[in-house]
């Protein structure tokens, strides 16, 4: 794929396919993006714009552009720091304290507004699809699709359980097993509050842990790696197990000492190329702050 435009030539086992057919078995097109060509159009047999409906026989070649989009916030000059970028995918390092998608109580300032001036700076233009979210105070590894079609398959990917996911966090307390699962729920401690709690009828909700260092000060540091994608899972789960992350007011308590902010990064990624295939692993460096903060409770040797 080239420019949002996908080319397939219709081999022997096509032949008693559809033009829509072709699309949704052969190349992965999702239904949602079927009735945006239906309305829209973008489909062309041998050069020639062609229903969906369309029967295909061997050699003939279908083109698809896909439909030309665009998001219209308000661009505003916030860093965005690429960590891999492509036509299809930008992945960046999203710095702590900033919103990922403008909301009600945040409608600027956002990692959405950075990416506008991006595009500006860039010369490009495309609409801002983000496949995964950070909380505001969470920093590390962001995706942003460029195309319905890299958004849709990430997401098959991700609710195939095929990207994973990794963290490192700092939390209170020594952690006595080298690794282990916390396969707990997870839903809202009440309805319309913020808070998450684990619940027996929550949502399904699994966390791996892997010890990193163990700090004699009374810290631990560890990686982790979820099943699922719960909003505030790690933090949530952590807490449970009497191990909150460092700095984490909600679910533990401020420690403006050590860090302004909860000591949790998305440092790493891997999952299979939406258009090209082949797998991806992405990784982003821990950040000044938590680097400090390990500094700070690391003891002299």
């Amino acid at each position: 794929m080239e420019n949002n435009k996908f080319q397939y030539c219709v081999v022997e086992n096509d032949k008693e396919l559809l033009i829509k057919g072709l699309l949704k078995r052969r190349l992965g097109f999702s239904s949602r993006l079927m009735r945006k060509l239906k309305t829209e159009g973008g489909v062309y047999l041998n050069g020639i714009p062609a229903r969906l409906n369309a029967p295909v026989c061997p050699g003939d070649m279908i083109s698809v552009s896909l439909p030309s989009e665009e998001s219209d916030f308000t661009a505003q000059a916030i860093p965005i720091t690429p960590v891999y970028e492509d036509e299809d995918l930008l992945i960046i390092n999203k710095q702590p304290g900033i919103v990922v998608h403008p909301t009600k109580g945040h409608p600027t300032g956002t990692i959405a507004n950075g990416l506008m001036h991006y595009m500006e700076q860039t010369g490009q233009s495309f609409k801002i699809r983000f496949v995964n979210r950070l909380d505001m105070h969470t920093s590390g590894l962001l995706i942003v699709a460029k195309n319905s079609f890299s958004q849709d398959e990430l997401s098959r990917q991700m609710t195939a359980g095929a990207v994973v996911k990794k963290y490192i966090a700092v939390v209170r307390g020594i952690i006595e097993n080298d690794s282990g699962t916390i396969d707990l729920p997870i839903d809202r401690a009440q309805f319309g509050d913020v808070k998450r709690v684990v619940k027996e009828d929550g949502y399904p909700s699994i966390t791996h842990y892997e010890v990193l260092e163990r700090f004699q000060t009374g810290y631990t540091m560890v990686s982790l790696r979820l099943d699922s994608g719960r909003t505030h899972q790690i933090r949530v789960h952590m807490e449970h197990i009497g191990h909150p992350v460092v700095g984490d007011s909600l679910y533990g308590k401020d420690e403006v000492l050590l860090i302004e902010r909860q000591a949790l990064h998305a440092f790493f990624l891997s999952f299979e190329h939406p258009i090209r295939g082949g797998r991806m692993e992405i990784k982003a460096e821990l950040p000044d702050d938590i680097l400090e903060l390990i500094r700070r409770v690391r003891p002299y040797t």
